[in-house]
């Protein structure tokens, strides 16, 4: 099925997507729930993919800068720099810290991802050490044109034998080009699967991503999600490219897939198990 761009499936009030989906004894207050769940699910989709682009920018500043721990006799290695921005960390040689990463008025990275605007970010300790406490909050800022804002919380809950954090997003809210807005909030288990070994180098980073979340549009109208099989983000890929969430509706479901581990900007959207329809991801 030739990608359909997923403004355009908003602008058009869903009035062609959903016709495979209606039985003929479908009521208008159906119709409008299936076409709700079908625009949260593709609004959670993209407020995990700006999440996940949140999350690669903490990781990139904090190798550049030393702070995902003290690794003894592993020299820093080059790291492609994606993020042409200003970035200061005060103070110098203790924690916490607190990290301010201006993009300014806007710059294209080399992966394609525009961004301005401000991330502020509060460390207590170093990034990849057990039970330290990362706090990210914005200003201004945008990607891709998408406005983010909310508060987003990592908890380090590495063991001896896995990498991993807790995340937690609060009051979280993405605006859209055309001024349409959705919240979104929840918590999501990450451990990290490859690139352990390599600890001052993220490019070969790959991480597996596991939760819970609501998502609310303008109107009200939430849906609960839940990751069935779990999303897989690469450093090197800027969109999450492999897993399922489910989205639950009142009377129907929604199954957002990811893909199967091919980096590209498409996720397919299927209702109650009927014909999928592909979305465009910016």
């Amino acid at each position: 099925m030739k990608p359909q761009n997923l403004l355009p499936i908003l602008a058009l009030g869903f009035s062609l997507i959903f016709t495979s989906c209606k039985k003929e004894e479908s009521t208008p207050a159906e119709t409008s729930e299936i076409e709700t769940t079908f625009a949260l699910t593709a609004d959670q989709a993209i407020a995990d993919n700006l999440t996940e682009d949140a999350n690669e920018v903490m990781l990139q500043v904090s190798e550049e800068k030393e702070l995902t721990g003290n690794f003894a006799g592993a020299p820093p290695e080059t790291t492609n720099n994606f993020l042409c921005a200003i970035i200061t960390v005060t103070p110098q040689n203790s924690f916490p810290k607190t990290v301010v990463i201006d993009f300014g008025t806007g710059c294209t990275a080399p992966n394609g991802v525009t961004r301005r605007g401000i991330i502020r970010i509060v460390i207590s300790d170093s990034l990849k050490k057990s039970g330290s406490v990362a706090v990210m909050t914005f200003d201004n800022y945008y990607v891709n044109n998408f406005k983010k804002e909310g508060t987003i919380t990592w908890t380090n809950t590495s063991t001896t034998i896995t990498t991993s954090w807790r995340r937690e997003v609060v009051n979280g809210k993405i605006t859209a080009p055309n001024g349409r807005f959705w919240l979104h909030s929840g918590i999501r288990e990450i451990v990290q699967t490859h690139g352990v070994s390599s600890p001052r180098n993220p490019i070969d980073d790959i991480y597996s991503i596991t939760g819970n979340s609501t998502v609310t549009n303008a109107n009200g109208r939430s849906r609960t999600t839940t990751i069935l099989e779990p999303l897989q983000k690469k450093f090197i890929c800027k969109y999450i490219d492999r897993g399922r969430i489910k989205i639950q509706g009142p009377n129907h479901f929604a199954i957002l897939d990811f893909g199967n581990g091919q980096c590209d900007n498409e996720a397919i959207i299927s209702i109650d198990g009927q014909a999928p329809h592909t979305i465009t991801l910016p």
